[in-house]
């Protein structure tokens, strides 16, 4: 009878994965459907725990990284993915005492203060996003060569 419940996380394991897609409990529903056919062979309960936490670890290890590259590919980057590193241009001079300032990166607006120290970033100078917090952009002086 015991055996039976691995075939029962089996099937919970894939409907959650079926659910979600993201990739997490399928391992698992892999251990658990090799634990079960571990205990249709009359190995002992130790044995298909094992089994279950040891093929569920190993397959999430050595096959996450190759599944999530090939099957999650239209994944659409965040805010934060697809400004983070950009340039853009202080619009608004950034004051970091008062928190007021704005940028235009990549024909957006966004409002923004100056990353590190309070310190004041004058309109017109060309500055990098280093992170967004809540609404606002992070930002940093370009540096410039003379």
């Amino acid at each position: 009878m015991q055996t039976m419940y691995w075939l029962i996380a089996f099937i919970v394991l894939l409907v959650i994965e079926l659910c979600t897609l993201g990739l997490t409990t399928i391992w698992f529903a892999a251990g658990a459907l090799l634990a079960f056919v571990a205990g249709l062979l009359g190995q002992g309960t130790v044995v298909q725990f094992a089994v279950f936490i040891v093929s569920s670890l190993i397959l999430l290890v050595l096959t996450r990284p190759w599944a999530m590259k090939h099957f999650n590919t239209e994944r659409k980057k965040t805010n934060l993915e697809l400004i983070k590193g950009e340039h853009g241009l202080v619009i608004e001079e950034i004051d970091g005492l008062t928190g007021v300032g704005r940028v235009r990166v990549k024909g957006q607006e966004w409002a923004a203060r100056p990353a590190g120290e309070n310190r004041v970033i004058p309109e017109g100078r060309e500055v990098v996003v280093v992170e967004i917090q809540g609404v606002k952009v992070l930002v940093e002086e370009e540096e410039t060569t003379c």
